[in-house]
């Protein structure tokens, strides 16, 4: 599932994708969601803890089997504590746009 949050981005643009696989009832999954959402970003949800072909694409990319598992473009970010961490460190925005 695809979120549109926050203000349009030109198709021109050089945002890389934001992609975030989750699981319900996940704290850790929601507080990444939100900070997410806080930013105004779009992001795309990739729902996998009850998808045993969606877990098993999220582990071969992140080589983790915790959720959620945050990627900008082809890098991984890692979870919600790497997230937060790099976002309040000020990295995270600069990643967005590299």
């Amino acid at each position: 599932m695809t979120h549109f949050n926050g203000p349009f981005i030109p198709s021109g643009s050089s945002m890389k994708p934001i992609v975030i696989y989750t699981r319900p009832f996940c704290g850790f999954c929601a507080r990444a969601i939100g900070l997410l959402r806080e930013k105004g970003l779009t992001f795309t949800e990739i729902e996998a803890g009850f998808d045993p072909d969606k877990r098993r694409e999220m582990i071969d990319r992140s080589g983790r089997t915790t959720f959620p598992q945050i990627f900008v473009g082809d890098t991984h970010v890692g979870g919600c504590d790497e997230l937060v961490a790099l976002d309040a460190a000020g990295k995270f925005d600069a990643m967005l746009a590299a």
